[in-house]
C-alpha cells in the first residue's frame, strides 16, 4: 500500500492517519506510510523513536555477547588461543560481505531488513550458551555477526534518510548516546546480578538476546514502513578521490581488531 503525498492533502491525509491510529489496530510493516505524514503520528510511533528503539536494542545483545565471549569459550567450551583466533576470523567474514546489503535492498525495504537483522542478532545471542562446542559457537558467531553487520549498515542508511538535515547532527549524537547508555546498562546489569542472583552464561545470554529479539518483533508490529522522499541509491558508488579514506576504514575495522583483540596462548 503506497500513498502519493503530493496528491494527498487535507481530509485525505487525515483519513490515512486515522487508519493507522484507530484502536485496537496496530500498524505493521505490511503498511507503508510516507515520511511526510509520520510527523502527525504519536511520538512513540514516529521514525525517530524507532531509530532510538533500534539504537538501544542492538547493544543489549551485542555488548553482552562480546563482554562474556572470551570467558565463555574458555571456561565452558575449552577454547585455546588458536580456537579464539578462528572464532574472530569467522566473526569478521560478514563484515567483508556487508556489501551484499546492496543486493538485498533491491528486493527488500531497508527498514524490514534492519529489523530482521536485529532479530537475528537477538536470537543468535539468546541461544549462544546452548552450543558449547567449536562447530556450534562458530555457527552462532557467524549468524550473530551477519545480524550485527547488516543491521549497522542499513541502520546508518535509515538515519540519514529519515532525519532532517537541520537536526541530523544533534539526533545522531543522541542516538549514539542511547546506544552507549544501553551498553553501560548491559555491563552494569552483568556486574550487579551475576553473583547476586547466581546467574550462568545461559541465563545472561538468553535474557539479553531475548530482550533484543522482543524489541525487534515489537518494532515490526508497532511501526509502519516509512517511505523517505529520497530513498537509498541501490548500487555501489566508489570515488577515486576517497581512496585513502577507504584504506583507513579497512585497516581500522579489520587489522586493528586482529592485532589487539586476540589473546595469546
Amino acid at each position: 500500500m503506497r500513498w502519493n503525498v503530493h496528491l494527498c492533502r487535507g481530509d485525505c491525509a487525515k483519513s490515512i492517519l486515522a487508519f493507522f491510529l484507530q484502536p485496537p489496530y496496530i500498524p505493521s510493516m505490511s503498511k507503508t506510510l510516507p515520511l511526510a505524514l509520520a510527523r502527525d503520528l504519536p511520538v512513540w510511533r514516529r521514525p525517530t523513536t524507532l531509530l532510538f528503539v533500534m539504537a538501544a536494542a542492538m547493544p543489549i545483545a551485542f555488548a553482552t555477547w562480546t563482554a562474556l565471549l572470551n570467558n565463555f569459550v574458555i571456561e565452558v567450551a575449552g577454547f585455546d588461543g588458536s580456537d579464539i583466533g578462528w572464532l574472530h576470523t569467522v566473526r569478521e567474514i560478514p563484515g567483508f560481505l556487508a556489501v551484499g546489503v546492496i543486493a538485498l535492498i533491491v528486493f527488500m525495504h531497508e527498514q524490514v531488513l534492519a529489523l530482521i537483522a536485529l532479530l537475528l542478532l537477538g536470537v543468535a545471542t539468546a541461544v549462544t550458551a546452548y552450543f558449547p562446542d567449536m562447530a556450534g559457537i562458530l555457527t552462532i558467531t557467524m549468524l550473530s555477526s551477519i545480524g550485527f553487520h547488516y543491521f549497522e549498515t542499513v541502520n546508518q542508511s535509515l538515519q540519514l534518510q529519515w532525519l532532517p538535515k537541520d537536526r541530523a547532527p544533534q539526533v545522531l549524537g543522541l542516538l549514539m548516546a542511547a546506544g552507549s547508555a544501553a551498553t553501560l546498562l548491559a555491563y552494569g546489569a552483568i556486574v550487579l546480578t551475576w553473583e547476586t542472583l547466581g546467574l550462568s552464561y545461559t541465563h545472561v545470554y538468553l535474557i539479553a538476546g531475548g530482550v533484543t529479539a522482543v524489541l525487534a518483533v515489537f518494532s515490526m508490529l508497532a511501526y509502519p514502513r516509512f517511505d523517505a522522499p529520497n530513498p537509498q541509491v541501490k548500487k555501489l558508488i566508489l570515488r577515486r578521490r576517497y581512496w585513502l579514506y577507504y584504506v583507513l576504514q579497512f585497516l581500522a575495522a579489520r587489522a586493528a581488531r586482529s592485532l589487539w583483540c586476540l589473546p595469546v596462548s
